[in-house]
Order: structure tokens, then sequence, then C-alpha cells
């Protein structure tokens, strides 16, 4: 598809948008789930596609929030010039004359898809895997020594002795190696189960995206980097972040990345445990052992990997006090989003 003349005729139906009806249908039209744009930016697989694509999605979004900011000046200006409202009328009545609330998405799909274009942007694949996982891919392959507590069935779900409910989105790495070569640019994201005790922080059920680079030449510095833009462009730049080491058993050299706590902004609270940071997950570059599993070289190959929990991040992100709110359905909570 010629992508600048996509962008060019959706200059032209959003600039003669002139009702809310005729903007929606642009809306629809050039940035709907369904139109060209998002399924080519869902089905991309190169870096140049997706930059390009990025920048064109970009230039719409531009285009619909200048028509929309029109469409609305116009609106007003026909309410004053047109209607009147007739202050005498008793409230019970003028209740009956304000639209019914409408539904939104739930903040934990608006922190996907934001971590979703962040990626695309990057030029990276998106995808998700089966959640009933092997120990095989679940452990075995990404190097967890036969000791590590991970593999206990108290911190994991066993279905039987071979097969858990998946941990991590980890696995999906292990089957994007295995099906190509590499150079791989991916991200998983769905959600994951752990015995985990629920408190303010943690629950059994979350939702995860976790990030694969395979190439030549890739650094610490390229994981570094990676982690900042993705995290400035979810927080914004007021932010801070820190890198601590750490042990993975799939990744050598390992970090923590931490973001100050937004709720109390760094003098410590109950959320951060009165440390001021709050832990986003974990990261390293991928142990050689990881590569030798799935038959690449590690001489020829290599690549980072990270992982963080979308909870974890819409907490941050909305200063939400308790991740146990996600998953209520108060909506006395999630009407605020």
């Amino acid at each position: 598809m010629d992508w600048a003349a996509y962008a060019h005729e959706a200059e032209k139906a959003f600039e003669a948008a002139a009702t809310p009806d005729q903007l929606e249908a642009a809306n629809v039209r050039f940035l709907g789930r369904r139109s060209p744009l998002k399924l080519a930016l869902r089905e991309v697989r190169d870096r140049e596609t997706g930059m390009e694509l990025n920048a064109v999605r970009e230039r719409v979004e531009a285009e619909a929030a200048e028509a929309a900011r029109r469409v609305e000046e116009l609106r007003l200006a026909k309410i004053l010039a047109e209607e009147r409202v007739d202050v005498t009328l008793p409230a019970r009545l003028l209740g009956k004359l304000e639209p019914r609330p409408r539904g939104h998405l739930h903040p934990i799909t608006l922190v996907r898809r934001e971590v979703e274009d962040a990626f695309i942007g990057l030029g990276y694949e998106i995808r998700d895997d089966r959640e009933v996982e092997t120990v095989e891919y679940n452990f075995d392959k990404l190097a967890f020594p036969p000791w590590h507590p991970a593999r206990s069935p108290r911190a994991t779900y066993f279905l039987d002795p071979q097969t858990v409910l998946r941990t991590e989105t980890s696995p999906s790495q292990i089957h994007a190696m295995e099906e190509r070569k590499p150079p791989i640019y991916m991200v998983s994201i769905g959600r994951c189960y752990r015995r985990d005790a629920i408190d303010a922080t943690h629950y059994p059920i979350f939702h995860q995206f976790e990030g694969l680079a395979v190439d030549r030449h890739i650094t610490m510095a390229d994981l570094k980097g990676t982690l900042l833009y993705v995290m400035r462009a979810i927080f914004g730049p007021d932010r801070r972040l820190r890198f601590r080491t750490h042990y993975f058993p799939f990744t050598e050299p390992s970090m923590e990345p931490d973001v100050s706590c937004g709720i109390c902004g760094g003098s410590g609270c109950r959320t951060c445990r009165y440390s001021g940071w709050l832990e986003m997950g974990g990261s390293g570059m991928v142990d050689p052992q990881v590569l030798v599993n799935v038959g690449l070289d590690p001489d020829e190959w290599s690549g980072f990997a990270f992982g963080c929990g979308i909870e974890r991040v819409a907490q941050l992100k909305y200063d939400s006090g308790d991740i146990r709110a996600l998953w209520e359905d108060d909506l006395r909570f999630l009407g605020q989003f």
C-alpha cells in the first residue's frame, strides 16, 4: 500500500469532517482497530517497516486531534447560538436530559496498548503464546537449574509433573528462536500465573510483557537504551530510572530496572515499601546456554531479554496504591480511567 497516499487521504477526510458523526467515521476508517494502518502495524515483522508505519500513524493521529478540536468548537458555537436552557425546570427533569454514562477500556488494556504501540514503533513483533506450558519450555530450555525455587509446586501451578501454567511469558522467546533464525526482535504479552501471596504489589494472576532481541553485536548498552525509551514512552520524562545487578537463570549478566514511586515522590510509602523505588521486573543479556538450547551459536549471536508486569506498570502510571484494585471490578475505582 502507498502509505503516503493513505496519509494524504486521511488528511483530506479529517479536514472535511464537520460533525461528530463525520469525525467518528473518519476515525474508524483510518485509525480503527480494523483499519488498514492498524492491521498493518500488527503484522509488521521488520524494524524499517515498523518505523515507517509508526510515522504514518503519528501523522494521521495529529490530523484527527486537530479535526476533533475544530468539530468541538463548531459544536459549542452551535449550542451557544441555538440552544436555550430553562433554569427554572426541576432538577429531576433536567437529569433526564443528561447522556447515559458510556463504558470504557480497562486500565490494564489501556497500558497493554501503550506498550504495544511503543514496541511497534521500534519495529518489534508482537506475539502471545500458550498459557499452559511444558516444564521443558517454561524451565529447562530457559536454563533454570534443578534446584531453582520456581520449580517448586509452592511457587508454580502444576497441572501434572510435566505441565504448568506459565510463570512468565519467557517461553515465547524459546518458541520464537526455534521458529526462525535471527535477527529476532519480539515482545510477548499475556497472562501469567504464580503462587504469590496477595498484597499491595503482588497477585497470583498477572499480565506481563517480555521482550527479546537477538542479533549480531548486541550489547548491554542496547538493552539499557531500549528500556529507557520504553519506560519514558509509558511514564514520561519526569520518572527516574535505576538499574541494579541481579540474578536470573536465563540472562547473564542480569539487572533489575526500578522506577521512582509516583505515589510518594520517592520519599517512601507502603506501596514502595518505604524505599522510594518500585521494581519493574527483570532484564539482562541472554545466557549463552539458552542460545545453545535452541541451536544458536553464542559466538555468532548475542541478545538481551527483559520482562515487566503490566499491572505494575498500570499501578505506577496511574499512581494506584494497591494492585488488587485492578482485579476487583469496583466501578468507583475503574470509573476514573
